[in-house]
């Protein structure tokens, strides 16, 4: 039997059906993004993507009847071989299973195809990184908010109404208009009760009939609760602090870098900017390029811009450490870095590097990344450059310091993943 829902579709029902589908799918769809990415170019790199995963990866378990045990009912067209009352025999051959065959004009359905939105592309890019021992320092944003009691409100939902507060204004209202006590009315009519039983005609009888109907009007007059008297809990939100990061980006744009050397260190930043962005709203962000000089950029000049030149990698360092001082004092800030080049440097300069990252920004930084680009698979098996060499104590020595090399851009994710994955407790 087959049952077709043919009722409408109101636009965003098959939303849970959607996210429990990439759910369970989830490792296929991120090896199909990780691919994706690879492929793409940098501006793009954020947007929706359209994947295919195999489409195995796609069965459910199902139940289905042993042809060979059991006994089935079922309706069958007229034939010319059986009449009514005889037994058919069952299927020859088969274990009772369904089985593949390839088509016979050699075509088929190998993959299924689905397009993420950018919001879904993000998440399974992105999931489960963090800025490595992000520790909280002194605070001046805030990214959520949370609700506290302020007072009262005259409006809200019922869930919120405040008996006792409500109770008292409206006590407060009958004192302050006289309404009528019921004890003083209940003693006003036992007084005529005993007049009207004892001394019908005596005149203080009316007067005690109109002193009762004049409190019974009032008190209809002054109800016991009033909508005015209604009081509600009221909540504010308040900002909810959060940890002051900032993450420094170096890139190496001097003649000694290739457009291909350049495109895998523009791709691993894009992806830094995009994970911080997405994770850590206000976390700043400072990029820094560097020749022989280095100077601070704003985004659209650092990943597009086609300045070259000679290479001095100190400068870019002293220009970190320029910035770190007067903006961002260390015990106030967390202060990450981020450094990509081909590794080409001058020799006379390595020691200027080296003591300077030594003395002035590992002591203060939560940790500093260095990739180094190569122009292929084979140039990374060439003798270390300088810059690597010089980097390569720091490595060892250093917690807060990781130095890892790529040459092609499928190495992008991978190294990425291993610089900012975090580090299972204990460890």
């Amino acid at each position: 039997m087959r049952v077709i829902d043919r009722r409408q579709n109101p636009q965003g029902k098959s939303l849970a059906n959607r996210q429990r589908f990439v759910r369970r799918v989830k490792r296929q769809v991120a090896e199909a993004v990780r691919q994706a990415s690879a492929e793409r170019s940098i501006r793009d790199l954020a947007d929706g993507e359209q994947i295919a995963i195999p489409s195995d990866s796609l069965r459910e378990p199902r139940f289905r009847h042993d042809g060979k045990t059991g006994r089935q009912q079922g309706v069958l067209p007229g034939n010319k071989e059986y009449k009514e009352g005889d037994r058919i025999p069952r299927p020859s051959g088969g274990n009772g299973s369904a089985g593949r065959e390839g088509s016979p004009d050699g075509e088929g359905e190998d993959s299924f195809g689905f397009v993420l939105s950018r919001e879904e592309f993000l998440d399974i890019f992105l999931e489960d990184l963090e800025l490595p021992d992000l520790m909280k320092k002194s605070v001046t944003r805030s990214e959520q908010m949370s609700f506290q009691r302020a007072g009262y409100a005259t409006s809200g939902t019922p869930s919120n109404v405040n008996l006792l507060r409500t109770m008292r204004n409206s006590l407060s209202r009958r004192i302050a208009l006289h309404r009528p006590r019921t004890q003083e009315m209940r003693a006003l009519e036992e007084r005529i009760q005993l007049l009207e039983a004892e001394q019908p005609e005596d005149p203080e009888l009316e007067e005690l009939r109109a002193k009762l109907h004049q409190l019974r009007r009032r008190q209809k007059e002054i109800p016991f609760l009033d909508p005015i008297d209604v009081r509600f809990n009221r909540f504010e939100a308040v900002p909810r602090p959060i940890t002051q990061a900032v993450m420094f980006c170096l890139m190496d744009v001097s003649g000694s870098m290739s457009e291909e050397m350049k495109d895998l260190a523009k791709r691993f930043f894009m992806l830094l900017y995009l994970f911080i962005q997405r994770r850590y709203r206000h976390v700043e962000i400072v990029f820094i390029r560097h020749t022989h000089h280095a100077e601070e950029v704003d985004e659209e000049t650092f990943f597009y811009s086609r300045e070259t030149g000679g290479t001095i990698v100190s400068t870019a360092l002293e220009e970190m450490r320029r910035i770190i001082r007067e903006r961002f004092p260390p015990a106030d800030w967390n202060i990450y870095g981020a450094q990509a080049s081909d590794g080409d440097n001058m020799t006379p300069d390595g020691p200027q590097v080296a003591s300077i990252l030594e003395q002035d920004l590992l002591p203060i930084s939560q940790y500093f990344a260095y990739i180094e680009v190569s122009g292929g698979v084979g140039e990374l098996l060439r003798t270390q450059s300088n810059l690597w060499q010089t980097y390569a104590p720091f490595a060892a020595a250093h917690r807060n310091f990781a130095a890892r090399r790529v040459a092609k851009r499928g190495d992008i994710y991978p190294v990425f993943r291993e610089l900012f994955t975090p580090e299972p407790q204990g460890s």
